[in-house]
């Protein structure tokens, strides 16, 4: 298989003027982008008929005049985009089934010069009712005629460098849906292979705009950046104080429900690992929906997004409530494949490859996954006009009146609850202006050498609790219409090996956040909320807090002691308290911890029943030392190490 050189393959790109045959459908002069790729292996052009429109053209120099191939007449009412199929240093010659880069691209014109009068055209076709279907085979037309015209005028506009990135990405591209395809063609079941191939429409989508992004650098311009200016942040002091209660009708809570318990130690969705007084997490939010619902005489439906790694468990639990005074409704968020990150192909072969080959792509799936389910119609039939979204372990996401009513006067279409910043959390998201809309910036984003910067407490003071409210019709508009490009987040895993001794392999999961979602929106800001509505249990440590005498709850609410002065304690516990089961073992009572500021817990610690805990405690038993905290013991702004042993007897 013939192949040539970098760059002579990309020695420039050239903007054209194109005179076109009037029976083409297209004006007399149509502008057109163009690359020169090698004059012996190919020249293709770019015709979309009926408006003029800006095409990408192959102009071969080495042949002189260069020629724009456009479709014969019988393509006239199919619209086109031709694109160039190249061959470099490190990449064979492509051949004739080379797929189209991109779902959304209409046509693909590939024409190789084999010869003298050999050459060969052919169209792949997505506007084929088999495109769709990527299990199919492609549906191919031949065109050994095509007219040719002649172009005038060049001016480069693209280096030889960025060339050759674009075209490396095309290549990755089809591959990637080269191997789609194989994968569609695993599923057998008629029906779960049409949401199948939506789900990977979907994931080509977001694999496409990944490979663009980093081809083309899209880094975060930090001179851009600025903090929220007025109206983009409301305090939550300054909202309206009526708490209407007729909104309610028009309100859905649903909770991202996705997540496993593993980071704690447990197994199955982290929503039924127990919180207090034998409630989980689930639990404490149906709860919450059932008194609302009994309190205002209202039916605010309660939604949950699970993943596959926990909808068989949840779809069970939610058994238990069926004769509560609340609509549970459920949808799955999409099953993407985990990619390799040296080759950027699909981890699993088939639709039936193991769980561990898969993965859900982030919280901010909720849109696709939300109406492709069919649930967002619901929601519009019933009049459901707002959704109240939060992370299922955040005990603090209730259901908060005035929030509600804020966001209806108004009429924003999406709404992030924001909290002040403290030591714990700068790392959190932040809202900030870019260039006078609103955005959320990750710690992720920023450029190395702003780290700090994004982390002070006086430029970016709020960070994202993930609460979010968001206009139903809104959330629609904005898929229908394909708006939503929210920042990819490349996250960096590892799998084992194949054969045993293999070192593990890299692989990448590309997954989006709900709260980047914000700039698709009108009307959308941010409202600065009490530190009690973003209280997450994602470690022992803040499930010590929760489960504490800081802490009543009531109607599945958690609610803090009034004896308490100040927002809640700082709570560190080491490694040896990761695990729930472990945590219950070395603490099977939780202390009193109402007056106290700040605990640190390393090594093998265990504490006894009655333990009163006030100001800061730390307590550090070194390597191959025990230290046992005596039944009824006060410790108070004291540091505790070396070894103590209680024996009975």
């Amino acid at each position: 298989m013939p192949r040539i050189s970098k760059d002579a393959a990309c020695s420039t790109y050239l903007e054209t003027k194109l005179e076109v045959n009037p029976h083409l459908g297209a004006s007399n002069s149509t502008t057109a982008t163009t690359i020169c790729p090698a004059a012996e292996l190919l020249h293709t052009a770019a015709y979309r008929p009926g408006a003029p429109a800006v095409e990408r053209v192959a102009e071969c120099r080495e042949l002189g005049t260069p020629e724009i191939l456009a479709p014969s007449s019988l393509m006239a009412n199919c619209p086109v985009v031709i694109l160039v199929a190249g061959a470099f240093s490190d990449l064979p010659l492509l051949p004739l089934t080379y797929p189209p880069v991109t779902a959304s691209d209409l046509l693909l014109f590939l024409s190789l010069d084999n010869g003298p009068g050999n050459q060969e055209r052919v169209a792949f076709s997505p506007q084929a009712p088999a495109w769709r279907n990527p299990s199919t085979p492609k549906t191919t037309y031949l065109f050994p005629h095509m007219p040719s015209y002649k172009t005038t005028k060049t001016t480069v506009l693209m280096s030889p460098n960025k060339a050759f990135e674009n075209a490396s990405t095309n290549v990755a591209a089809a591959q990637m849906r080269n191997s789609l395809t194989e994968l569609a063609e695993t599923v057998k079941d008629p029906e779960q292979k049409k949401l199948f191939e939506t789900e990977m429409d979907n994931f080509f989508s977001l694999f496409r705009r990944y490979l663009n992004d980093k081809a083309k650098g899209n880094a975060v311009d930090w001179d851009r950046i600025a903090p929220p200016a007025q109206g983009q942040v409301v305090d939550y002091e300054d909202l309206a104080n009526s708490e209407s209660v007729g909104f309610l009708n028009k309100l859905a809570v649903l909770k991202l429900n996705g997540g496993l318990g593993t980071s704690m130690g447990c197994v199955g969705p982290k929503s039924v690992i127990e919180v207090r007084d034998g409630m989980s997490f689930l639990d404490m939010s149906v709860r919450q929906v059932e008194y609302l619902n009994r309190t205002y005489n209202t039916n605010v439906p309660f939604i949950l997004m699970n993943s596959f790694n926990t909808n068989d468990d949840t779809a069970a639990i939610i058994k238990k409530y069926e004769g509560h005074n609340v609509d549970i409704l459920t949808f799955n968020q999409s099953r993407y494949p985990r990619i390799f990150k040296d080759s950027l192909l699909p981890v699993p072969k088939s639709f039936d490859s193991a769980i561990s080959e898969w993965y859900p792509p982030g919280h901010g799936d909720v849109f696709e996954s939300l109406y492709n389910s069919g649930v967002l119609d619901q929601l519009i039939e019933r009049g459901i006009e707002i959704i109240f979204l939060s992370n299922v372990d955040n005990l603090g996401a209730v259901v908060d009146l005035r929030v509600l009513q804020h966001m209806v006067e108004t009429e924003a279409e999406y709404i992030m609850e924001l909290t002040n910043k403290t030591k714990a959390d700068v790392k959190g998201g932040t809202i900030i202006d870019y260039e006078g809309s609103v955005r959320l910036l990750e710690i992720a984003q920023v450029p190395k050498e702003h780290t700090n910067e994004f982390k002070s407490i006086k430029k970016f003071k709020y960070f994202n609790t993930n609460n979010i409210w968001m206009n139903v019709k809104a959330i629609k508009r904005v898929v229908e219409n394909n708006e939503l490009e929210m920042e990819i987040i490349p996250n960096g895993k590892s799998i084992p090996g194949d054969k045993k001794g293999e070192s593990d392999i890299s692989i990448l999961q590309l997954e989006t956040a709900v709260g980047a979602a914000i700039r698709h929106f009108k009307n959308a800001h941010g409202v600065n909320v009490p530190r009690r509505r973003f209280l997450p249990v994602k470690t022992c440590s803040d499930l010590m807090l929760v489960k504490s005498d800081l802490y009543a709850v009531k109607h599945g609410q958690l609610q803090m002691n009034p004896s308490r002065f100040g927002g809640a304690p700082l709570i560190k516990l080491g490694s040896d308290f990761k695990k729930v089961s472990d945590f219950q073992k070395r603490i099977p009572s939780i202390p009193k911890i109402i007056e106290l500021d700040h605990l640190t817990i390393t090594g093998n610690v265990n504490l006894h029943r009655g333990v009163t805990l006030k100001g800061t405690v730390i307590i550090v038993a070194t390597e191959g030392s025990t230290i046992d905290i005596p039944p009824g013991s006060i410790l108070e702004n004291v540091v505790v190490q070396g070894s103590l042993r209680l024996l009975e007897h």
